[in-house]
């Protein structure tokens, strides 16, 4: 005769199986990144800066991480979001300025002229910028970036660009936060461009968002106060401009800063040059199938967008800064990956 204890053993077994299952995964707080030396460096730095007792113990007022945003946080081609954004601004725009069908860098955007673009320069680009970014107010020109991001998509991956974040640094700024860490963007990127968006997908408010800047100007408009946005640059926080604005916004070097260009090397070095625990990473992109590939370090294409030069990888490996290789620690990119 079967014993009818036997089926409810293995139940309560396959429970608890389950149960210590679930532990397991709930324990690991980077569960997007494979086993590795990258993934372990993350947990020895934050194991020792947070123990008490530890020789590199760090009060949690001077626990402070930065990050890049574009090709950090999240994916920057085939062209910067920001640039994206410029570029259906411009075609939006158009019916009001018919001369922009003749005149450069206009035109080139109307004709999808990326080698027009391209030859426009940095001169062209700041055209851009202030033609669309600039003559309206602060609240005005918040509403229209977060009706873009609530409508535009990735030319490849059709999401959201709010969704083409990688899910592995998402984990990462979770898991600095959860053990008293303050986590602060520091981007090339405009700052009220970021701003609209950063607390929703990164959990980052927007006082703690670094970036560059137009010049702004307090009116009374209808007899209520704006800050005008003008057609002048304010602030760069790009390359020697990251060191510059994380002593201006914040106040305290970083423990850790984290990036993937050569718009990023100062910000890693000013980092490292403090005293004790210090944790500096960049992103490599060695993923085409599942992202994008480019460098030009180690062999990968050329890129205009986010270009990580081999002069970077080797002070990488010189000074001992960690670099992340997509294709390798990363067990998924996207949030949308399976």
């Amino acid at each position: 005769m079967k014993n009818p204890r036997v089926p409810q053993f293995l139940a309560a077994a396959m429970v608890a199986f389950a149960a210590l299952a679930a532990d397991s995964r709930a324990a690991d707080p980077l569960p997007s990144w494979n086993e590795g030396p990258r993934k372990a460096a993350i947990l020895a730095f934050v194991e020792k800066t947070t123990t008490e007792g530890s020789p590199d113990y760090t009060p949690p007022a001077d626990r402070i991480a930065t990050f890049d945003n574009d090709g950090t946080l999240w994916t920057e081609h085939p062209m910067y979001t920001q640039m994206a954004f410029v570029i259906d601004r411009i075609k939006t725009l158009a019916a009001e300025h018919p001369e922009w069908k003749t005149q450069q860098p206009y035109q080139a955007v109307l004709e999808n002229d990326h080698k027009a673009l391209a030859a426009a320069g940095e001169k062209g680009l700041i055209e851009l910028l202030m033609a669309t970014h600039a003559g309206m107010t602060t609240t005005e020109f918040e509403q229209i970036v977060t009706d873009w991001f609530a409508t535009a998509r990735h030319p490849r991956f059709q999401r959201p660009y709010t969704e083409c974040v990688f899910q592995p640094m998402v984990e990462l700024l979770a898991y600095l936060r959860a053990n008293g860490f303050k986590t602060y963007i520091v981007s090339g990127g405009g700052i009220e461009f970021m701003r609209p968006m950063t607390l929703q997908v990164y959990g980052i408010p927007s006082e703690q968002v670094i970036g560059s800047s137009i010049k702004t100007q307090f009116e009374i408009r209808d007899g209520k106060p704006v800050l005008m946005r003008l057609p002048e640059v304010n602030f760069i926080d790009d390359k020697e401009g990251k060191p510059v604005g994380i002593n201006q916004f914040i106040g305290k070097r970083p423990l850790a800063a984290f990036g993937n260009s050569a718009g990023d090397r100062q910000m890693l070095q000013w980092t490292a040059a403090g005293q004790g625990a210090r944790l500096m990473m960049l992103v490599f992109h060695d993923d085409a199938t599942r992202e994008y590939a480019y460098g030009p370090a180690d062999g990968q294409p050329k890129s205009l967008f986010g270009a990580f030069p081999q002069d970077l990888m080797d002070e990488a490996n010189t000074q001992g800064w960690q670099v992340i290789r997509m294709k390798d620690d990363w067990s998924r990119v996207f949030p949308f990956d399976k």
